[in-house]
């Protein structure tokens, strides 16, 4: 399932965690949590506390105080910058009529899609990267999953809509420009498809008790059930199947015909040697075209590494060692890296735009 881009990530490695569980429980004593530990937390605990003989006991936090502690200025670091930066996108673009150019009102959309992203999704993956189990319950289950998921393949089918305009204005300059009627037809065909694509995984989320499993809450030997928020497949190939089509329709096809498109841009401004040919496209355009190519190629690298891991989840099953590296360190990071690029993109935006700088020098919220 799609979670990287989308929480489903989160639930797809879940998922497969438990799914080597009967392996565990094969070959190790289920009533020492020693073995679990390695995979959940690298903090002692006193393992003979614990009499069930079926039951294996997991710490509720899965960092040392100082690791939790980065995790946790990190994702605020980008969550703070998401917020405001992408606030003032919206701002700038809706409250100055000037502004209302279709490049700008793909560049809108993406705002809002990383807004969507922040408010609903880098919280909650957080605290779902430090701690044991899920805690926000069947529906926050969904809507995590949902939004994130419906957030990433927006921004994803965004970035093809402003290539494929970009590919027509500089290589067929002269054909007739789509107008801003169209550009919102297009947005919302993009949201009806993102919503389409992303259901399935939502669906199938459900938030399950582990039987077997339970977290220590504190020294008094207090403990409560595991919930895990996951994807419930009738079979794992279906599973597989759906992760494959995520694969192949939100990052493999759009992000190469994204590539293929600035290719061919390119290769038309560098065969652009007429005075006539060249002035079509200013040193303006050829400014936003820069700025739209970054946004795109910073897009493709920060959520590459989360593809990966999702193919591992689904297609491989991995050693225990592997799978506790996987799930406490760099399944964090790499949503840190892909929820990052939520944060950067109204850097880029003031960086190569005028407009956007001067707007929020002067002041974002004024016409």
């Amino acid at each position: 399932a799609f979670t990287t881009v989308t929480h489903d990530l989160k639930k797809q490695r879940h998922g497969t965690l438990f799914h080597n569980k009967s392996i565990m429980s094969e070959n190790w004593d289920s009533n020492s949590s020693e073995n679990w530990h390695h995979i959940w937390s690298v903090s002692d605990t006193k393992h003979d506390l614990y009499a069930d003989s079926n039951i294996t006991y997991v710490n509720y936090y899965l960092h040392q105080p100082q690791v939790a502690a980065i995790f946790i200025i990190s994702y605020f670091l980008i969550f703070f910058l998401c917020m405001v930066g992408n606030t003032v996108v919206c701002f700038i673009v809706m409250r100055n009529k000037h502004m209302h150019t279709l490049t700008n009102l793909f560049i809108l959309n993406l705002a809002i899609s990383d807004l969507l992203l922040g408010i609903f999704c880098m919280p909650i993956t957080l605290l779902d990267n430090i701690i044991a189990g899920w805690p926000f319950g069947s529906t926050m289950c969904k809507i995590s999953a949902l939004v994130q998921g419906v957030s990433v393949a927006s921004s994803v089918f965004t970035l093809v809509a402003i290539a494929v305009d970009r590919f027509r204005c500089v290589v067929y300059p002269f054909k007739p420009k789509l107008t801003i009627k169209t550009a919102f037809v297009i947005i919302k065909i993009i949201w009806v498809l993102a919503i389409t694509i992303i259901s399935p995984s939502a669906i199938m989320l459900h938030v399950q008790e582990e039987k077997y499993y339970r977290v220590r809450l504190n020294s008094q030997n207090k403990t409560s059930p595991v919930y895990w928020c996951r994807e419930d497949w009738p079979n794992r190939e279906m599973k597989k199947i759906y992760t494959t089509v995520l694969f192949a329709n939100i990052y493999l096809a759009p992000l190469s015909l994204i590539v293929i498109t600035y290719g061919r841009i390119g290769i038309a401004l560098s065969k652009t040697t007429n005075q006539e040919q060249w002035h079509v496209v200013s040193k303006k355009k050829q400014k936003v075209l820069k700025m739209l190519l970054t946004v795109a190629l910073l897009f493709i690298l920060s959520w590459l590494p989360l593809w990966p891991l999702m193919m591992l989840s689904d297609y491989v099953d991995l050693s225990l060692n592997e799978l506790r590296v996987i799930n406490i360190y760099i399944y964090p990071s790499a949503h840190w890296l892909a929820f990052g690029n939520s944060s950067v993109n109204p850097i880029i935006y003031g960086f190569f735009n005028e407009n956007f700088r001067r707007k929020v020098l002067k002041n974002p919220y004024r016409n």
